[in-house]
């Protein structure tokens, strides 16, 4: 033990961690507060240093590559001993965290914890609230399946309708226009050190400021928070009626993290890992992405919502609903705290609460809008392909091989995820066609590697015939005015 002592002493000296550690540990906390309603931080503390954990395991054998990533997740499922059991602890932990730390939001919300002196405590956690569900997204991508792959281009598409900076906003998250090979490279890096790194120092600073500014007191009917006089009240109440945190506070608080980890373990063991499904393919079109469970009610309300009203949900909804919650505490910094008193707070909670549940059990059995309903083996009608020339009759096998109707229509049948290709050639020239194909574009994905070079010809001539009669094509009005300027001369 002496040489324990010592050993402690030659540290303590250096570091002088002795004096804050105490400070922190038996700092007093009012009465009340040491309750199980106060465990939901401390929870989610704990799972986000699990997916820490877990997660610098997984990056031991994961590969960021469109080849290997989902055969590195195949391979820790069936060949690595509990791999399949670390990677199940990763997943089940990450929807653990983004239920506690909503839970934990909503707890702060009803018990008015976002009032003077603690606004900035939780515009902190709103922005930690947007990290932990990053983190949550990113992961989802970084499985690298058919799920991912479709549901990673549809989130390009609604960021590429930003105004202005959308195209620049999908060449920096994918690395370029299309999902190639730096797209997971940068969601590797997004998921294992740009959002967890930031979320750790924002902890810290979160964790500093409850220890500082002191845990909220509980929400009493007709105790008012008020500027001038809420410090003094609350020292009073601390050291009047207070206990330490440990060991008053902390034991169910270790008691509460003990059993979420326990849960997590159970659900682990028991339902397995998330994936990975099928391999990514673009050119298999019979799919239908929906994101992990918290995302759902997203999927379910861009479901309902008329195509024309899309657009303006995802990019106006989201920042009105952010602004909001940033602007809380500084409109209603002061005044009542307890539930009672604060009806049309506690209305909007359930509101907002049974609105997510309803969209959520919606988006179990609601197919993707648009609708995607066609039969690839339905032939090209054989108005499309009379009197044409070979090249482009091979277009129309290239068409029909890669299942391009599931998502097109042509000749009034066909699928309606993308917009109907009958007047086509009109509103696109041919490096426009070119380039879509190859690219993509929009919810489109890229067929650059699955199409050879007289594949993309051939399709390309077939598209470029796809026009009302009598109607000439589209032409690039560029080119059209350098040829009249190269003839001017000769005349």
């Amino acid at each position: 033990m002496s040489r324990i002592k010592r050993l402690y002493n030659w540290f303590e000296m250096r570091l002088q961690l002795e004096g804050p550690v105490k400070d922190a540990a038996l700092h007093p906390v009012p009465r009340n507060t040491a309750s199980w309603w106060y465990v939901f931080g401390s929870a989610a503390t704990t799972l986000l240093m699990l997916q820490i954990v877990t997660g610098i395991l997984l990056g031991l054998v994961y590969v960021a590559s469109g080849s290997e990533a989902w055969k590195t997740l195949d391979e820790l499922n069936h060949q690595l001993y509990l791999g399949w059991f670390l990677r199940a602890m990763h997943g089940w932990g990450s929807n653990f965290m983004v239920a506690v730390v909503l839970v934990h939001m909503a707890q702060v919300f009803t018990f008015g914890a976002y009032k003077f002196p603690r606004e900035l405590t939780w515009i902190l956690g709103v922005f930690m609230l947007l990290m932990t569900l990053g983190m949550a997204f990113t992961g989802q991508v970084l499985r690298f399946d058919q799920d991912a792959y479709w549901g990673l281009g549809i989130g390009a598409s609604i960021m590429s309708r930003v105004p202005v900076i959308g195209g620049a906003l999908v060449d920096l998250l994918l690395g370029g226009p299309i999902i190639g090979g730096a797209t997971l490279s940068r969601f590797f890096a997004l998921h294992v050190f740009v959002i967890p790194g930031t979320l750790l120092l924002f902890t810290a600073v979160h964790i500093w400021m409850v220890l500082k500014l002191g845990i909220n007191d509980w929400p009493m009917p007709g105790r008012v928070v008020r500027r001038n006089t809420y410090l003094q009240e609350y020292h009073e109440l601390s050291h009047k009626d207070g206990v330490p945190f440990v060991p008053d506070a902390l034991w169910k608080d270790l008691f509460f993290s003990a059993a979420i980890l326990a849960a997590v373990a159970v659900c682990a063991f028991v339902f397995g890992p998330y994936g990975p499904g099928g391999q990514p393919d673009p050119t298999i079109i019979q799919t239908a992405p929906k994101p992990d469970f918290f995302f759902l009610w997203l999927y379910a309300v861009l479901s309902y919502l008329p195509p024309s009203l899309e657009t303006p949900f995802v990019l106006i909804a989201p920042v009105i609903g952010i602004c909001i919650l940033l602007a809380l505490p500084l409109v209603a910094g002061e005044g009542e705290k307890s539930w009672h008193r604060r009806p049309v707070a506690i209305l909007v909670l359930v509101t907002v609460a049974v609105s997510w549940g309803i969209f959520t059990h919606l988006a179990t059995f609601t197919p993707w809008s648009p609708i995607m309903d066609a039969w690839s083996g339905d032939p090209v009608p054989p108005k499309l392909i009379h009197d044409a020339s070979p090249l482009v009759r091979q277009g129309a096998v290239v068409f029909q091989a890669k299942q391009c109707r599931n998502c097109h229509a042509v000749g009034g049948s066909g699928g309606m995820r993308g917009p109907a290709l009958d007047t086509v050639a009109v509103r696109l020239t041919e490096d426009q066609l070119i380039r879509q194909v190859l690219q993509g574009g929009g919810n489109m994905p890229a067929y650059g590697k699955n199409l050879s070079p007289p594949e993309v010809t051939a399709l390309v001539r077939f598209l470029e015939t796809l026009k009302p009669d009598g109607q000439p094509p589209a032409i690039d009005a560029t080119h059209q005015e350098q040829k009249a300027q190269n003839a001017a001369p000769q005349q």
